[in-house]
């Protein structure tokens, strides 16, 4: 006969893995777009389409394939230059860093509320080696996570199924059906889901984050 006491532990989460921005942390704002572009030589009113070349350069910066140098040489305009080493490249990697690293409070009540319910939990995040330092370096970050793991450190960006791998190899090998996975990327949500993994989408609502770390484990409950 299955029992709530026997539903409950079967459904209690062993570890929940989080990505990182877009969850805890909050997109940067159009004041960071535009600094960060003017830093690189764009024209004010060129924002949009520096951040368009931003991004299409992005997924090999985050997978640690090209250096900080290389992503930035192929950003700056205006004839400016940034080899190794020059002030220029260390401002362009710190405002670039910086703008990454405002978290929600709210969703960080929801994860120190998990961290004191004994949910070991592990930080996934597809980021370059600067950012993931810089994470790693916070108070919140080495009280909250037993384990981080960043794109730019294994080579591959979600959704590369070795990305969740490495992630669970973090958390210890938990079993997958009992390992929460949040992102506010669908796509990146369907690839952990189809490893098994407890998939979540995340939009913005801590409450609803805290209900799905505690769903069927009575975990939390103070938070709610």
């Amino acid at each position: 006969m299955t029992t709530a006491a026997s539903t409950a532990h079967r459904d209690r989460l062993e570890a929940a893995i989080l990505d990182y921005n877009g969850v805890l942390g909050i997109h940067p704002g159009s004041a960071h777009w535009k600094a960060l572009a003017e830093l690189a030589g764009w024209a004010p009113q060129d924002v949009k389409a520096f951040q368009k070349a931003f991004w299409q350069r992005r997924t090999a910066y985050d997978e640690g394939t090209i250096t900080t140098e290389v992503f930035w040489s192929g950003l700056l305009r205006s004839g400016l230059v940034a080899p190794p080493g020059s002030p220029l490249l260390a401002a362009l990697t710190h405002a670039d860093t910086q703008m990454w690293t405002t978290v929600d409070p709210a969703v960080l009540d929801v994860l120190h509320a998990a961290h004191r319910a004994g949910t070991p939990l592990v930080l996934l995040s597809n980021a370059p080696l600067a950012l993931a330092a810089a994470l790693d370096s916070t108070n919140w970050c080495r009280t909250l996570f037993t384990k981080t793991v960043y794109s730019a450190r294994i080579g591959v960006n979600k959704p590369h199924r070795r990305a969740y791998e490495a992630a669970l190899a973090a958390a210890g090998w938990p079993a997958p059906e009992r390992t929460l996975f949040a992102d506010d990327r669908a796509d990146n949500v369907e690839a952990a889901s189809s490893l098994g993994l407890r998939g979540y989408h995340f939009t913005g609502d801590a409450d609803e984050l805290a209900r799905q770390l505690i769903q069927g484990a009575g975990q939390l409950a103070g938070h709610l």
